[in-house]
């Protein structure tokens, strides 16, 4: 996918930016947020072209619009996140809506649909999920029978229900998976089909001003050439080959939240004076709601980003990636937002500041585009393949890669990195020899030691890099301190909890703890307070207190 060069991105972001303070003001967020209404008015605003045409970011430049690369949505969907997560997941609809005419949509549908997206500004929802059907698609019940007239297929009737439909009460355009003769397949419904009526608007715990409802499809007839890419069964495989892409949207819904709830408590921590100092100044606030959370979505960015540049390089699929980047950023964007209430005490418990909401909404990113405990079976799968594949090598072999970068730049955390690594291919290692992945239980887990592990490795690396990107915000020295920081708890965590898991599922493993070399492990770990220290300052001088 083309990209937009960096000062159009950036003139597009300041744009953004200044939109939301002179029209999306925090007061009108709340009243909407408690009203649980959808602003139509704004998101539509939004899609303006001579506002800030939003949506023309997934439509390619041939159909009218502007070719974004995987980079430049990351960025945007952060942006949004940070302003609304509810409004971000109504943008993000039509985002999401157009990928299977993307993927698989024929010449001929491209031109007459994604122009029409791209000049009449619409709204678009994407209809997979079923209420028993959420993150598998296999078991759809939504059908679409063919209808033949002279010996052709002349159109299809579509007949079922959709649920938890992002834009669903007032999308324009749906792309529809039902299960048609020949497989699962993508349909293009328009609102005003007859016998389509979308249901009520939930009302939800969080991104209450997106638009949640249900759908119903009482033999809606659509015409032949409304199958996305004119061949019956392609669905799944259509889906599938975005996960990396969509996944990390959503990952950057839960980086952009959470830092945006860090950030004001981090401002808040300089104001707010505790026994003679401001609580900015204290270890036991800075080093236990502050500190981890920031270094754990840092890391996070830097592997959205590694993924985004991948993609936008011309790999495909990277599911596994996807996974591990929206299964990091919304889990620990979650633990951030959850600690930001903490850090501002009482007045986080209430509506009048901004972090009681940035809670409420980002819990959904751990939910949807696949719950967290999905991708944490993804993540395992991929790369426990990689594991047999290699007999055993894929991540030592990675490892042997991170020695090379500490031995160019000592201070960026690669040896803590790869010392994950290596108690995570030993952790592999003895669950395959003892067959202990018949454990749902040690799946799960195994998916968010990798997550970790290969986020530190990422982190490293790129803080070993000459020149760092766009998004780094700090001095050299405070950034591979966040790195070192995030590589310390990686390791400890693989070697400790993997340990932990070996000996809960066999009586083996005890051989283990010399395998991932938890004495060096330990070691590591000098220095860690001393670089939390750092890193604390250096929020703290970032983020004034306005």
């Amino acid at each position: 996918m083309a990209s937009i060069d960096t000062i159009s991105r950036n003139l597009m972001l300041d744009s953004l930016r200044e939109y939301a303070k002179r029209r999306i003001p925090y007061d009108l967020i709340r009243e909407l947020d408690e009203k649980n209404e959808f602003p139509a008015d704004i998101l539509k605003e939004m899609y303006e072209h001579d506002v800030l045409g939003l949506h023309l970011l997934m439509v390619p430049a041939e159909y009218g619009g502007v070719s974004g690369g995987t980079f430049d949505i990351y960025r945007v969907c952060e942006m949004l996140a940070r302003i609304d997560l509810g409004i971000a997941t109504g943008v993000f609809a039509t985002f999401l809506g157009t990928d299977p005419l993307n993927v698989g949509g024929t010449s001929e549908q491209k031109e007459k649909w994604l122009r029409r997206i791209a000049s009449e500004n619409l709204l678009v929802a994407y209809g997979a999920t079923e209420a028993d059907a959420g993150s598998d698609l296999i078991n759809l019940r939504t059908r679409a029978e063919q209808v033949v007239k002279n010996g052709k297929i002349a159109g299809y009737n579509i007949t079922g229900n959709k649920q938890w439909i992002s834009n669903g009460g007032v999308a324009d355009l749906y792309t529809i998976l039902a299960m048609a003769p020949g497989g699962p397949s993508w349909f293009l419904v328009e609102r005003n089909m007859e016998g389509f009526s979308p249901n009520k608007h939930e009302d939800k715990h969080g991104i209450r001003l997106s638009n949640t409802a249900g759908l119903s499809l009482d033999n809606v007839f659509v015409p032949a050439e409304n199958l996305i890419g004119m061949e019956e069964g392609k669905g799944l495989l259509q889906a599938q080959a975005v996960f990396g892409y969509t996944r990390v949207m959503v990952a950057a819904f839960g980086l952009g939240a959470g830092m945006e709830a860090l950030e004001q408590a981090i401002r808040y921590s300089q104001q707010r004076i505790q026994a003679g100092t401001p609580l900015s100044d204290k270890q036991g606030y800075t080093h236990k709601l502050i500190v981890p959370n920031y270094v754990k979505l840092e890391g996070a960015k830097t592997y959205i980003e590694d993924v985004a540049n991948r993609l936008d390089s011309g790999e495909h699929g990277l599911q596994t990636e996807g996974a591990i980047a929206k299964y990091g950023a919304s889990e620990w964007g979650n633990k951030a937002a959850d600690d930001a209430i903490q850090a501002l005490g009482g007045y986080g418990y209430t509506k009048d500041f901004p972090v009681e909401k940035i809670k409420r909404d980002i819990k959904i990113t751990c939910i949807y585009e696949g719950t967290s405990e999905v991708l944490q079976m993804t993540i395992y799968r991929g790369r426990w393949q990689e594991h047999l594949k290699s007999r055993g090598r894929y991540y030592l072999d990675m490892a042997d890669k991170l020695d090379q970068v500490h031995a160019g730049e000592p201070g960026a955390g690669a040896h803590a990195a790869a010392l994950a690594l290596r108690a995570l291919a030993a952790v592999l290692e003895e669950c395959r020899v003892h067959k202990l992945t018949r454990h749902q239980h040690v799946t799960f887990k195994l998916g968010a030691l990798i997550c970790a592990a290969e986020t530190a490795a990422v982190f490293a690396t790129a803080c070993a890099a000459q020149k760092y990107g766009e998004t780094v915000r700090f001095d050299r020295p405070t950034w591979q301190a966040m790195s070192r920081v995030f590589a310390r708890e990686a390791a400890l965590g693989v070697a400790m909890e993997g340990l932990a898991l070996v000996l809960g599922a066999s009586e083996n493993g005890g051989d283990l703890a010399e395998a991932v070399n938890m004495t060096a492990v330990q070691a590591e770990q000098k220095g860690m307070i001393a670089d939390m220290d750092l890193v604390a300052a250096k929020l703290k001088q970032t983020f004034k207190a306005k």
